[in-house]
C-alpha cells in the first residue's frame, strides 16, 4: 500500500520537473524579428481618381445591379492641381491629343465619338467617255493629255483619269410590246446573252408593255439566265394593224348616218408601250447599287414610247444624276432602214416612234440596231464591252451643289475620232414630286434633239 503511493509521487514529480525544464529552454532562445509591413511604392494613377468625399457623404453608384465593390485599403494618395501636373505622358501616350475646354459638343454624343468623327462636303464630277475611230471601233491608249472637260464653257482641271475595266450593274429591260415574230426571235437569242457579262456584273431582268414587271432582282448572270428561260413561252403583240378610227370605224352609213341594222365595228384602245416608266423604274433601282460599278439600263426594245405616266425630261433627270447610261439594242421596225429616218419624229396623240437614240445620246451610252438573230447575239457582246471598257475623267466642281443642270462636253486632241459621254448632269437629285405623269413633259435642258 505504502509503494504504491509512493510511485504514483515519483510520477508526479517527474512531470513537474520536465514541464520546468521545457520551460526554461524555451525563455533561453533569441526571439525572431516580425515580418516586415507590407509597402506600396508604385504611384497612384493621376487621372479618374475620385476626390475624398466628405465623413457621411455617399457617392452616386453608376450601376444598382453590380455588387458593392471592395473598400481601397491603400492610403489615399494626396490631391494635387491639375495645372501644377508636370509630369511627361507614361511611354507610348504620344499620339493622344487632348481637346480644349468648350470644343467639344456633349449634346448626344459622347466626346469620343465626335473626336473621330469626319464630315467632308465633296462635289466630284466623274464622266465616263466612250472614243471611236470612224469605222465605229474602240480607240485604246489614250492619256489624259488627250482630253479636256469643260463644264458651262468652263475648262476643268481632271484630277482622276483611268482606262481600267469596271463592273457591270445592269438593268435589263425587254419590250414584250413588240410583234410576236420579233418577240420570238429575242426570246432565241437569250443564251447569248448570259455569256455578254461577267463573274463580277450584277444583272436585274424587266419587262413592260402596258405595265412594268421586274422579273428577277440584282444577281450573277447565271439567276439572269433562269428568269430569262422563263419568259421563252410568252407571246408578243398580234400581227396586223388595229383599228383605231377612220371611216371603217362605225360600220356602214349613207350621208354620214348609220345604215338601220348596220353592224358597229368596236375599235379596241390603243396600247400602251410604257418604255419611260420601265427606264424610271430601272434607274431607281440602279441608284442604290454599289458607286464602284458602272450603271447601265440595257433595253431591248423597237424604242416605240406611249403611255407613260413619267416624261422623258423627267426620266431624263433622274439618269444624269445618278449616272447611269442608257445602252439599247433596236429591233423590230427600229432596225429597218428606211423607219430609221423618222426616229426623231413625236406624232401627237401617238408618242414617240423610236426614243432610244435620245436617251443613249444625252447619258453617253450606244444604240445598236439589229434584224437578224445572229446580229443580235453579237450586239450584246458589243455592248456590255462598250460599257465596260470606257476612259473614267474626274474633277472637282467649283460650283455649289444646286437642282439646275450643267452642261458638260468632252474633247479629244485627236482629229477624225467620235466621242460619246453625257451631256451634263443635275447636282442634286430630283424631288418625288417631279415626276408627274405624262403630258407635263418639259422641254429638255440639254436641247440635244426637239421633242
Amino acid at each position: 500500500m505504502f509503494s504504491r503511493g509512493l510511485s504514483t509521487w515519483l510520477r508526479g514529480a517527474l512531470v513537474a520537473t520536465l514541464i520546468v525544464r521545457a520551460s526554461l529552454l524555451l525563455s533561453q532562445q533569441p526571439s525572431l524579428p516580425d515580418a516586415p509591413t507590407p509597402q506600396n511604392n508604385a504611384p497612384a494613377p493621376s487621372i479618374n481618381v475620385p476626390p475624398p468625399s466628405a465623413a457621411g457623404d455617399e457617392a452616386p453608384s453608376t450601376s444598382s445591379g453590380n455588387p458593392e465593390q471592395p473598400t481601397n485599403t491603400r492610403p489615399a494618395p494626396q490631391q494635387t492641381p491639375a495645372s501644377s501636373s508636370t509630369q511627361p505622358p507614361p511611354p507610348g501616350s504620344q499620339q493622344i491629343k487632348t481637346v480644349p475646354a468648350g470644343s467639344v459638343s456633349s449634346a448626344g454624343e459622347s466626346g469620343r465619338d465626335e473626336m473621330f468623327r469626319m464630315v467632308k462636303n465633296v462635289a466630284f464630277v466623274t464622266v465616263p467617255v466612250t472614243v471611236k475611230d470612224p469605222e465605229g471601233k474602240l480607240v485604246d491608249g489614250l492619256l489624259q493629255k488627250d482630253f479636256a472637260v469643260y463644264e458651262d464653257g468652263q475648262p476643268q482641271k481632271l484630277s482622276l483619269f483611268t482606262s481600267d475595266p469596271f463592273p457591270l450593274s445592269a438593268a435589263l429591260v425587254i419590250d414584250q410590246g413588240m410583234s410576236d415574230l420579233a418577240l420570238k426571235k429575242v426570246n432565241q437569242t437569250f443564251s447569248s446573252l448570259g455569256g455578254a457579262f461577267g463573274p463580277f456584273d450584277e444583272v436585274a431582268v424587266y419587262t413592260y408593255g402596258n405595265t412594268v414587271n421586274k422579273r428577277s432582282d440584282f444577281n450573277t448572270s447565271t439567276r439572269m439566265e433562269i428568269a430569262l428561260n422563263r419568259l421563252r413561252d410568252e407571246k408578243g403583240a398580234n400581227a396586223g394593224v388595229a383599228a383605231v378610227g377612220g371611216p371603217f370605224s362605225a360600220g356602214p352609213a349613207t350621208n354620214s348616218k348609220p345604215i338601220p341594222g348596220g353592224v358597229q365595228v368596236q375599235t379596241p384602245a390603243r396600247e400602251s408601250h410604257v418604255l419611260n416608266d420601265a427606264i424610271l423604274m430601272a434607274a431607281q433601282d440602279l441608284a442604290r447599287r454599289p458607286r464602284e460599278n458602272r450603271k447601265i439600263v440595257f433595253v431591248i426594245s423597237d424604242g416605240k414610247e406611249y403611255g407613260s405616266r413619267a416624261s422623258y425630261a423627267q426620266v431624263l433627270k433622274v439618269l444624269l444624276t445618278d449616272e447611269i447610261a442608257v445602252y439599247a439594242i433596236g429591233v423590230d421596225s427600229a432596225a429597218m432602214p428606211v423607219y430609221n429616218k423618222l426616229e426623231k419624229a413625236r406624232i401627237p396623240g401617238f408618242g414617240y416612234s423610236n426614243i432610244l437614240p435620245r436617251y443613249a445620246n444625252a447619258t453617253g451610252g450606244d444604240v445598236l440596231d439589229e434584224f437578224s438573230k445572229e446580229s443580235i447575239e453579237g450586239a450584246y457582246a458589243r455592248i456590255t464591252e462598250e460599257a465596260r471598257n470606257q476612259y473614267t475623267l474626274g474633277y472637282l466642281t467649283p460650283q455649289k451643289p444646286s437642282s439646275t443642270f450643267r452642261d458638260i462636253e468632252v474633247r479629244v486632241k485627236r482629229p477624225g475620232l467620235q466621242v460619246y459621254a453625257k451631256h451634263g448632269y443635275y447636282p442634286l437629285p430630283p424631288q418625288r414630286a417631279e415626276i408627274q405623269p405624262a403630258g407635263t413633259e418639259q422641254p429638255n435642258p440639254s436641247q440635244q434633239q426637239p421633242q
